[in-house]
């Protein structure tokens, strides 16, 4: 007995002490600088980045120890709400949340009231009447998280990916994994290749590159590149400045950081490619073309990969990849986000940077 109640205060213990570390962090970086909502990057300032990621550094700690568990979030309800398939992105959040002691629901369009005609926001009313606390959205028609961060104010929503639109904690998990090997993004070259046109963690992802003080570098066919690249001209899809290489060759050259895009199989027989052993050819991620980019090179992939089209296998798996280590580091950022909002998240209106 005495053996089993000195393990359990050893427990207590401990887990107040990373809760403490957590909110320490918080206090010291960015005190009432959590918004209530995250739904997308281009809203965020540096330091409001720079703020989550440091949260996260506390929280890979909690995931490096025995008992991963904390007490932060207990008594908070979580809804994971998604209306598209998702692996990496609903477990990561399912599991942040548990390992914050916070009750998580998971929900899908399937089998829910949406079966019956329940539009979204009917939904988020539903839940909101019920108390939850943060919902966790993904929808394929961009806009959806923002209409209920609109409309639902007693609730804290977090954009998982909608439509082509945005996929922010995908791309605040790369910026942080990036940070974690090289210590600063400042001066980076970072090219990412492939389909950005359909792509919201492309999106997502040069924004938060770009506010971190990183050079973007876009590479793969010119009818997967977005329309209107560089222009300033007040509209809200505009992306900050970035170079356009159409030749991979040349655009890895010096490279620190190369992230591949996955192919949508829709893409491959939609018109978008002459074949896809054309992109094989010309836009597969392989060692060869890596030999000319920086001797430390980072490889990186949102996932799912589709192997052997915009990545090698060598590739994906050799000793430059930081693949599975997105992965992990989605899990201690989600737990920093989930904490964020949840612990005094303040109320602001969420504008695009050009004011649209």
């Amino acid at each position: 007995m005495t053996l089993l109640l000195s393990g359990l205060g050893m427990v207590i213990t401990l887990m107040v002490d990373v809760e403490s570390n957590v909110i320490g962090s918080q206090n010291v970086n960015a005190a009432g600088t959590n918004r209530k909502h995250i739904l997308d990057v281009d809203v965020l300032s540096e330091d409001e980045i720079l703020n989550i990621l440091d949260q996260t550094d506390a929280m890979s700690e909690v995931l490096r120890r025995d008992i991963k568990k904390v007490p932060a979030l207990r008594g908070r309800v979580i809804v994971t709400l998604f209306y598209e398939a998702s692996t990496r992105t609903r477990i990561s959040f399912e599991e942040a949340g548990k390992i914050l002691s916070a009750d998580v629901i998971n929900m899908s369009s399937s089998g829910s009231s949406v079966d019956k005609g329940e539009s979204l926001l009917n939904t988020g009313l539903t839940l909101q009447a019920m108390g939850v606390d943060v919902i966790v959205v993904r929808h394929p028609y961009s806009g959806a998280p923002n209409l209920l961060a609109k409309h639902l104010p007693k609730v804290s929503i977090i954009n998982a990916g909608d439509g082509l639109h945005a996929h922010p904690t995908q791309a605040l998990l790369d910026a942080y994994t990036v940070r974690s090997k090289l210590g600063s993004l400042k001066g980076l070259k970072i090219v990412i290749v492939g389909d950005v046109l359909h792509s919201r963690v492309a999106r997502s992802a040069i924004w938060a590159f770009t506010k971190l003080g990183a050079e973007i570098v876009l590479s793969g066919p010119n009818t997967l590149m977005p329309v209107g690249l560089n222009l300033v001209d007040g509209r809200a899809n505009v992306l900050p400045p970035v170079s356009v290489q159409p030749d991979l060759d040349d655009a890895i050259r010096g490279a620190d950081v190369v992230m591949a895009l996955r192919l949508q199989n829709e893409r491959q027989n939609g018109g978008y490619l002459p074949s896809l052993r054309e992109y094989i050819r010309r836009w597969q991620i392989t060692k060869d073309r890596l030999s000319s980019a920086s001797k430390e090179v980072l490889v990186m992939h949102p996932g799912p990969m589709n192997e052997g089209i915009e990545i090698s296998t060598e590739v994906a798996h050799g000793g430059r990849s930081l693949i599975e280590e997105q992965v992990t580091n989605g899990v201690a950022l989600r737990m920093a986000l989930l904490y964020q909002v949840s612990a005094g998240g303040y109320q602001i209106e969420e504008e695009h940077p050009n004011g649209q």
